[in-house]
């Protein structure tokens, strides 16, 4: 980084210290969705609108007790609803099936298990929890479920398909959902793989699509303004017409580089785009691109697709990332998964160019001017997120996991250390540090976390679940 640069970023840091500024007080709360589980984390990124931001006050920086509920699975999603029991949509390390667990809040121990039907790589992952509590899931049988958690006459839990929605039509032979997103009417929306984008009243079963013709690897997300896609070529707002069918309100495209990166699933964006902003929470859309060989952050007007700013991120030597990026008020945070190594990719996603590279990590704050005409970086940190970082509006800290090879710190190996951090949102500072564990068990995989009540923190890795909370 250039000297001027750095300096200028040290000194923001320390103006934000001294003034104690905290941005996370500053930040509209994301649009509540009426048709998502109350509480901040009835979805993977917390929100229909993927601001991958939650209201609850996180572990903190004391002292924590962790707890490993080995489930044979990886598990990237781990929500909860209203009544706190977290939901693990998982897929099985030798069946390659979904499978949901009911974790005990308490201990975090499956209470029940239920196998899905089995579809791709990333099939049942972007999930979330209905204002019931119940789990919206597309299995590979092509049906759309909502799955609920019961108490059995025995006392025991259960759980149970209450309602099943055929895409009979829309999710052709060979492809299968990606994204799932409730919108303000509620109406499931939904994309394909490939690229085709469909809305479905669960109760009348209206089913109505688009094909946008271009790839989807990312979930989808939802505002008053719209739902946004990423595709592999370009960033959509849609919004449904009178009859349900998608219609596009503008596209944008992006800089796709030339190929996929190492530490990306795909070739194109590697971002769910972020609703965010300070007045409504969502006047603004963030995604990255994967320009090469730095990749750029893209900030967007949802009002009128108006350039906010695009603004090159993170390490300029070799950069991109497979996380959405943290919205809040003014402020986004990009997180760098170059390098990261997946043990597998979805099918057609091509060979990585480079094949590898080492795992440097970075955090990179930037900062939405007050006009929204402009952005500024506010500081670089570099950390080895090996999750996907979420931000605590409720006390200003950025948790995520760092990964730290066993000889080098950027050189990824089995044997691997893996560290739950607290970061300070306004400085980067990391203000905590607490060992999870040593070795690919506890590989967090790039997989996001999310918060229930207590400051309990739920994790997801490559054999289970993770649970953190404060001694």
């Amino acid at each position: 980084m250039p000297p001027r640069r750095t300096r200028a970023l040290a000194l923001a840091a320390a103006l934000a210290a001294v003034l104690g500024t905290a941005a996370a007080a500053q930040a509209a709360p994301p649009p509540a969705n009426p048709y998502l589980a109350a509480g901040g984390a009835g979805a993977m990124h917390g929100d229909s609108a993927s601001s991958d931001t939650t209201p609850r006050v996180g572990p903190g920086t004391g002292g924590v007790a962790t707890h490993r509920t080995a489930l044979r699975s990886a598990c990237p999603t781990v929500v909860a609803g209203s009544d706190g029991y977290p939901v693990a949509v998982c897929t099985g390390m030798f069946d390659r099936a979904p499978h949901v667990h009911l974790l005990d809040p308490a201990t975090g121990a499956s209470l029940t298990e239920l196998t899905l039907a089995k579809s791709s790589i990333l099939g049942g992952i972007y999930s979330y929890l209905d204002e019931r509590d119940r789990l919206v899931v597309a299995d590979g049988s092509g049906d759309l479920l909502r799955i609920a958690h019961v108490r059995t006459a025995s006392g025991g839990w259960q759980l149970r398909v209450v309602e099943r929605t055929p895409l009979t039509g829309a999710v052709a032979s060979g492809d299968s959902v990606v994204g799932l997103a409730p919108d303000w009417r509620g109406r499931v929306w939904f994309a394909t793989a490939h690229g085709v984008v469909g809305t479905v009243d669960t109760a009348t079963k209206a089913l109505r699509t688009a094909n946008l013709g271009e790839g989807v690897a990312n979930s989808i997300s939802t505002a008053p303004e719209g739902t946004a896609v990423a595709t592999d070529h370009a960033l959509y707002l849609l919004r449904a017409g009178a009859d349900g069918t998608p219609r596009i309100t503008w596209r944008r495209a992006y800089d796709r580089g030339p190929a996929r990166k190492p530490g990306q699933l795909s070739h194109g964006t590697g971002a769910t785009p972020t609703f965010f902003g300070p007045r409504t929470g969502s006047e603004y859309l963030a995604i990255t691109d994967n320009a090469a060989p730095q990749e750029n952050l893209i900030v967007v007007s949802t009002k009128d697709d108006r350039t906010v700013c695009r603004i090159p991120v993170l390490d300029p030597n070799g950069s991109g990332t497979e996380n959405s990026p943290i919205g809040a008020g003014n402020s986004v945070y990009v997180a760098s998964t170059y390098g990261y190594p997946y043990p597998a990719v979805p099918d057609g996603a091509g060979p990585a160019v480079p094949a590898t590279a080492p795992f440097n990590g970075g955090l990179t704050r930037v900062d939405v001017d007050r006009g929204g005409s402009g952005c500024a970086v506010r500081w670089d940190a570099r950390i080895r997120s090996a999750a996907v970082p979420k931000l605590s509006v409720a006390d200003g800290k950025i948790y995520t996991v760092e990964r730290t090879g066993l000889l080098d710190p950027a050189k990824t190996g089995i044997l691997d250390r893996y560290d739950f951090l607290a970061v300070d949102a306004e400085t980067g500072r990391v203000a905590s540090r607490h060992h999870l564990g040593t070795g690919f068990l506890f590989d967090t995989l790039q997989m996001a976390g999310n918060a229930t009540p207590g400051s309990v923190w739920w994790q997801g890795t490559l054999s289970g679940v993770v649970r953190i909370a404060p001694k």
